[in-house]
């Protein structure tokens, strides 16, 4: 069942490259009595992921503070490695994103975003959506209808939502 508004997203063990080197993240303790953007996209370095997705959060990080939005966090079905070296190479990190690994899946198949592409090598992947969570109640949810596309997802689409 996909999750939708009204639901409370379900805890979640993510991983993230730290001082020294890959750790745990517990999602339900990340989203206590706090207001979160989260943002999934079907994989790191992928065309529309990495040149509208990403950006169009960063560019709106700052409305999104001024709404009171506590964090920005990205989830990919990919390693914690690559996630943090995505988030280097598009300036995510250095705005203040926090780049999540979902390696094995769990959270985005928990919430009923995955999907497979075998044609393009993804497995177990990761539809394109963006929400907006408060202490853990999703409040706005936006999936996109088509993968290749980041309209009603984007940084913009989210921020006009709340």
């Amino acid at each position: 069942m996909t999750i939708s508004v009204g639901d409370t997203l379900p805890n979640a063990t993510l991983t993230r490259i730290g001082s020294n080197g890959p750790e745990t993240v517990d999602l339900s303790t990340k989203l206590s009595g706090r207001k979160v953007a989260i943002f999934a996209v079907p994989g790191a370095y992928t065309p529309t992921c990495h040149s509208a997705h990403v950006p169009s959060f960063i560019r709106t990080k700052d409305g999104f503070a001024a709404k009171g939005v506590d964090e920005i966090i990205c989830i990919s079905v990919n390693d914690p490695f690559v996630m943090d070296a995505w988030g280097k190479a598009t300036g995510a990190s250095e705005a203040g994103i926090t780049m999540l690994a979902d390696a094995e899946s769990t959270f985005t198949t928990a919430i009923g975003m995955n999907f497979d592409a075998p044609p393009a090598g993804l497995m177990a992947r990761s539809k394109r959506y963006a929400m907006y969570v408060e202490d853990g109640v999703v409040k706005v949810f936006a999936p996109e209808p088509s993968r290749g596309q980041c309209d009603i997802s984007g940084g913009e689409a989210l921020l006009a939502e709340i």
